[in-house]
């Protein structure tokens, strides 16, 4: 299989980001609940739908079963992930909304397409593609203007950078582990590990509060974040970086921004600015540059086992 502009893939890369995208609007009903702990309680309710899904699935696969074993190495690839991608990129949003606006720490983020454009093809051993790299700058200009640029304190440029560095380690780390474990279960891995990392922050942060009873609203905004966003999500990006390569997948990142602006207008939430339909109109110029025309010679290809036909399907957390 190579990783070109395969159908497939940019339909789960465009549709995984879009997912992420609505978590802004949604967010807002579980507003009141203690932040960390919340991740926490998320990340390992999602961690257990996923290793129930990768065991099923496994069953029903032809031929003996068989349960990959993580090496050293693996372990530490998303144990890092985990650390950086996940519980690091929460923790970076959240404080960094603390001294900056959530504009400034989007802005920073959705420089995610043209590092991604660069950096990935070098972790190859291959030139980027200057079709991409072109194309990635136009969408990460687009999500600047539809994230209203913003301002705000070094603290609060620092941590942005730091949420930056974590959207780009939630996809780099992962493209290694892919092809022995599947999507399933390097998300499975990553939700999991990442759960008592975000637990003792919020005990740090929040002390015995940490966690409590969600209200009936909080409930169906968790139900939300876990069922689509987390284990949906990640399922549909994750297959998609073996289907279209991580430095193609990436222009996709434009469209959280896009989504966030469309989910809170339908939701009544408010009515985008002519800077963020500029900056929709940006997004959807770059993909189609970046998917138009032969963008340089493919990635390897990488197998990715792909996620089960249907599975069921970063405000301030992470896809």
């Amino acid at each position: 299989m190579k990783q070109s502009t395969s159908p497939r893939g940019v339909v789960q890369a465009a549709t995984g980001m879009t997912i992420v995208g609505t978590l802004t609007a949604v967010s807002a009903a579980i507003a009141r609940y203690p932040v960390y702990g919340g991740q926490a309680v998320r990340y390992a309710a999602a961690a257990v739908i996923l290793l129930l899904v990768a065991r099923v699935s496994e069953r029903r696969a032809p031929g003996p079963r068989t349960r990959p074993r993580l090496s050293l190495r693996e372990w530490c690839l998303v144990t890092a992930l985990a650390a950086t991608g996940l519980a690091g990129f929460n923790v970076c949003v959240v404080e960094g909304t603390r001294y900056t606006t959530p504009a400034m720490v989007g802005t920073v983020v959705g420089a995610v397409p043209v590092l991604l454009a660069i950096v990935a093809p070098l972790l190859e051993r291959r030139r980027p593609a200057p079709r991409l790299v072109a194309a990635a700058v136009i969408v990460a200009l687009g999500a600047a203007a539809a994230n209203g640029l913003g301002g705000g304190s070094l603290r609060g440029l620092l941590l942005s950078l730091g949420a930056l560095g974590g959207e780009m380690a939630f996809s780099l780390l992962a493209v290694p582990l892919l092809p022995r474990l599947g999507a399933i279960r390097v998300s499975a891995y990553a939700a999991a590990i990442a759960t008592p990392m975000l637990l003792v922050v919020g005990l740090v942060v929040d002390g015995t509060a940490v966690v409590r009873t969600p209200t009936a609203g909080e409930l169906a905004g968790f139900a939300y974040l876990v069922v689509v966003v987390t284990v949906g999500a990640f399922l549909l990006w994750y297959d998609a970086l073996g289907r279209i390569g991580a430095d193609r997948a990436g222009l996709f990142a434009g469209l959280i921004p896009v989504s966030a602006a469309i989910t809170t207008m339908v939701m009544g939430l408010g009515t985008p600015s002519a800077a963020e339909l500029s900056g929709v109109l940006l997004v959807g110029c770059g993909v189609a540059v970046g998917l138009g025309g032969s963008a340089g010679r493919p990635a390897p290809a990488v197998a990715v086992p792909p996620a089960p036909e249907p599975v069921g399907v970063a405000e301030a957390s992470r896809p």
